[in-house]
């Protein structure tokens, strides 16, 4: 494919990215309308959102792995195709039932479309400075996503009802299956050569979704809670079997030989841990914003905007530092300048502004987002090989997906259980609850950067080259 063929095709699958993150966070922010239009309860409510990030949890690893056994540009637009169906549901939803029921569907097709579209973005690019470019393309999307769902969500729902929210998916989706014969390629499908694992793939899917619903959930009901203690020995039940199938299975679904590669291992641990610190530092920046300096939504979506141009800024430039300092030094750097943001960051005041709370360490963040995301997503594929790429990607995205559901579901808690044992007034007791929840929130990047430094990456493997023959570096 010539470069400019490429080019176009990682603006394709990067603009995936992009949308895909913007679903994630713009729901948050039309939620209230959504509740008060068709009277649904908080439970209810939070339900609108956690569904989605079940079922985008649940699927991301069978998703990956349809991609390498029946075809990436397959599974990429079936993907859209289902996300674009499902947010047309949600747009016409008149009940809480048929709303959550689309946002699980909704995260359905965001499961197929994102897997598949890293693992075409593994395939079109090879190991090298290119593909490090291109992740750094995709790091600096899915950024400016996670902000503009914010903003968006904001501007849609104040001008044109909390269904635009929706509607905006449909037009998205079909735009961006307009252009997919010409760009990617059609690939051949392994599975038309192979069996498919189906218990692999049941016990997998449901061990994973029991789990994401295990942890969301502990977020409402406590995470000594009945439901979330029974969910969770299900889903870690479920797991365990789908260990036991994949040593006796033919073709197995994930192969136990790729999770015994020490550098994927850490690599996909560094993502979850990298997520579990910045992913809910937005939510928590954004309510501080709103709750306690009193900013009206659309403003404090776009308060991170900043941080948003740093993160492209920087993205287009991490190939350089990673040239020159390599990919350990890099990723290192990257997890001390997030811990030493978020610790900067808990110091919010109650009679805080923007400019001096906020924006500064907010920037520094913008810095170490794309040092941390594109570092862990290369050594999380480095040790690969090409018909293995889906299988790669749905690990790492799973990997991030529980990272940011985990993070979020305990920062939250830290934040809830701070503001409502302080005696302070609402305003102090909210910022107490917030700068303690994004102190502790530097933990999990302080414990990242101590383990890269066990992180021993493989070479880059050879073409043709048979697998033993890969050595560490």
């Amino acid at each position: 494919m010539a470069v400019a063929d490429r080019g176009r095709a990682l603006a394709l699958l990067a603009g995936t990215q992009f949308v895909l993150l913007l679903d994630t966070s713009i729901i948050n922010v039309a939620a209230p309308s959504i509740g008060e239009s068709l009277e649904i309860s908080p439970a209810a409510l939070s339900w609108v959102a956690n569904a989605y990030l079940v079922s985008f949890g649940g699927l991301l690893l069978l998703s990956g792995r349809a991609a390498d056994l029946l075809g990436q540009r397959r599974v990429f637009v079936a993907g859209l195709g289902v996300l674009a169906a499902a947010s047309l549901l949600g747009a016409l939803a008149g009940d809480a039932g048929l709303l959550i029921a689309a946002r699980a569907a909704q995260g359905v097709g965001a499961a197929m479309a994102g897997a598949a579209a890293f693992a075409l973005l593994l395939t079109l690019f090879p190991e090298g400075p290119e593909r490090h470019r291109a992740l750094g393309v995709f790091a600096a999307m899915a950024g400016a996503g996670g902000a503009a769902g914010t903003v968006l969500g904001g501007v849609l729902t104040s001008w044109l009802g909390w269904e635009s929210t929706f509607a905006l998916n449909v037009l998205a989706g079909i735009a961006l299956m307009l252009p997919v014969p010409r760009l990617l390629p059609a690939g051949g499908a392994a599975g038309a050569r192979q069996g498919f694992d189906v218990p692999g793939a049941a016990t997998v899917t449901a061990g994973l979704a029991l789990l994401a619903y295990a942890v969301v959930n502990a977020g409402e009901a406590g995470w000594g809670s009945t439901a979330t203690l029974a969910t969770g020995a299900a889903a870690l039940v479920l797991l365990a079997l789908f260990v036991l199938v994949e040593r006796r299975a033919a073709h197995p679904l994930v192969p136990l030989s790729v999770l015994g590669r020490p550098s994927l291992r850490l690599a996909n641990i560094l993502a979850a841990l990298w997520q579990m610190s910045l992913f809910p530092m937005f939510f928590l920046v954004s309510l501080y914003l709103q709750a306690v300096l009193g900013q009206e939504p659309v403003l404090g979506g776009l308060a991170l905007l900043p941080l948003c141009v740093v993160v492209i800024a920087v993205a287009g430039r991490t190939d350089r530092l990673i040239a020159r300092f390599g990919l350990r030094a890099v990723m290192g750097a990257g997890f001390v300048l997030v811990a030493a943001g978020m610790a900067w960051q808990s110091l919010l005041s109650s009679d805080g502004t923007y400019w001096v709370d906020v924006l500064p360490p907010s920037l520094l963040l913008g810095v170490a987002l794309p040092l941390v995301s594109i570092t862990t997503n290369i050594a999380a594929t480095l040790d690969t090989r090409e018909e293995e790429s889906g299988l790669a990607s749905g690990l790492v995205n799973t990997s991030l997906q529980f990272g940011s559901v985990i993070g979020l579901a305990v920062l939250s808690g830290v934040a809830a259980a701070v503001t409502g044992a302080s005696a302070e007034a609402r305003g102090p007791a909210l910022t107490d609850g917030f700068g303690t929840a994004l102190l502790v929130g530097a933990v999990p990047a302080v414990l990242a950067a101590l383990l890269t430094l066990r992180l021993r990456l493989p070479a880059p493997p050879v073409a043709g080259a048979p697998e033993h023959q890969r050595t560490a570096s």
